[in-house]
């Protein structure tokens, strides 16, 4: 018997690049308002932390407010997920730019009237409840797009690059604008780019998923969160927002400890050009092992990576390792989002992917209270120990939980409503006729790939 087990060489040893990627048909013209949509986010947190502390005179506030922000965005994300794949993109992304706009303006004039901490803390949660999930909205037509082909991963490599470059750019541009313009004008800009770059791309509609049909019989559509591999994906992705939050807090506080407060932004860009690195390549990489396997090696390099940080005590050792924790970053962080289109039915994989972007944004919420409160009180070595916990956690329950991430039947995937599953059951040969076809062979089969 020939075997219908096979690595998936063949499939990727000629994978096409970045190029071949975005002359998919009606690429571009998603993935440039997309980008211009999501630019706003990363402006977000910096913009809050510079007014706030501009009005208040205090760090602590404004890292708090900035905090609610985070949590209320982590909450809330799945959620907007959910409706987005019943009522489709454009119909939920439209009021939800309209709300953050007015909820960012709010925010900005209580701080310049001088409100109260626990008013500007109440004021940021409807502007972080409303941060629109574009890139998860542009993963979701990615998937719908290249659905089982090859070119998925450099697509998930492709965002988390986008992702990353918003991250680097967006906190620059706001700095400029709060402390060369005005405090409020980091914020403000956001709340415009944000109002007009979510109009644009809600404008594409050509490209947009279809609404998930409403299922027969009063039955509701399966959660997202109802698969079990989503659910050990969010812990590894909570683990990965650790990092990204233990690694802001510490390395400022560590420039601050060596009497250079500048190298903050030197170092954390050596850590941020370590992760677009990788996600580059990561995109371009022929890989011979299955998305599991790549994940939970990613894994075990980051948590390793982690581990050595609190050790270092001069700036070129921890620019060296903060290079090599992004590095090992991108390969988690990709092949994660990657694992979607196996793991979670068409229906609700844009619940899917707002709730891997809810946990990192919770992840580095929580990294940057309890790391800012640890280097407080005994320095930045101890901040340090936050991203090493959070990635020891995450890895062992990666391991444990390894088999949950294992592609679900093709059945559950395609469909989870009733009529569906009644579809299957009439598509499915008689036990005689199955035993008819398996004894013609099996040449046929289709193969797999080795995980």
């Amino acid at each position: 018997m020939t075997s219908a087990v096979t690595t998936d060489k063949s499939a990727t040893s000629t994978r096409p690049g970045y190029g071949q990627l975005l002359r998919t048909p009606d690429a571009l013209g998603f993935v440039l308002p997309g980008f211009a949509a999501r630019l706003p986010f990363g402006m977000l947190t910096i913009s809050i932390l510079l007014l706030v502390q501009h009005a208040t005179g205090s760090y602590g506030d404004a890292g708090i407010v900035a905090a609610v922000t985070g949590v209320s965005m982590a909450l809330f994300a799945p959620v907007m997920g959910k409706f987005t794949d019943r009522r489709g993109q454009s119909a939920v992304l439209v009021p939800v730019v309209l709300v953050h706009a007015a909820a960012v303006s709010a925010l900005t004039a209580l701080a310049l009237l001088g409100a109260p901490l626990w008013a500007l803390a109440l004021a940021a949660v409807p502007a972080g409840a409303s941060v629109p999930q574009v890139g998860p909205m542009v993963r979701s037509r990615w998937a719908a797009k290249l659905e089982g082909s090859p070119l998925l991963p450099t697509a998930a490599a492709f965002e988390s690059v986008t992702d990353e470059f918003t991250f680097v750019v967006g906190p620059v541009l706001a700095t400029a604008l709060c402390t060369g313009i005005h405090p409020a004008a980091g914020l403000a800009t956001e709340a415009a780019l944000t109002l007009l770059g979510g109009l644009f791309f809600a404008a594409q509609r050509a490209t947009e998923p279809k609404p998930a049909p409403v299922p027969a019989g009063g039955q509701k559509h399966a959660s997202a969160l109802s698969f079990p591999g989503l659910r050990v994906l969010i812990v590894a992705f909570i683990g990965i927002g650790a990092v990204f939050g233990g690694m802001q807090v510490s390395l400022a506080a560590f420039s601050n400890e060596i009497g250079n407060p500048g190298a903050n932004g030197l170092l954390y860009g050596i850590f941020a050009a370590g992760n677009m690195t990788a996600g580059i390549a990561m995109g371009a990489i022929a890989w011979k092992i299955g998305p599991r396997r790549r994940l939970i090696l990613g894994y075990i390099g980051l948590t390793a990576a982690a581990s050595v940080l609190w050790a270092a005590h001069s700036m070129i050792l921890l620019g060296a390792l903060g290079l090599v924790v992004g590095l090992c970053i991108a390969p988690a962080l990709i092949t994660g989002y990657t694992m979607i289109e196996q793991l979670i039915p068409a229906a609700s994989r844009t619940e899917a992917f707002t709730w891997l972007t809810g946990a990192v944004a919770f992840g580095q919420a929580g990294a940057v209270t309890l790391a800012g409160r640890l280097t407080d009180a005994h320095g930045s070595s101890y901040g340090f120990l936050v991203p090493l916990v959070a990635t020891a956690l995450a890895l062992v329950t990666l391991l444990a939980l390894r088999s949950k991430l294992a592609p679900a039947a093709t059945s559950r995937l395609v469909n989870s409503s009733a009529p569906a599953a009644s579809a299957s059951r009439a598509a499915t040969p008689a036990p005689a006729a199955r035993n008819r076809v398996n004894e013609r062979g099996m040449g046929h089969r289709q193969p797999v790939t080795v995980d």
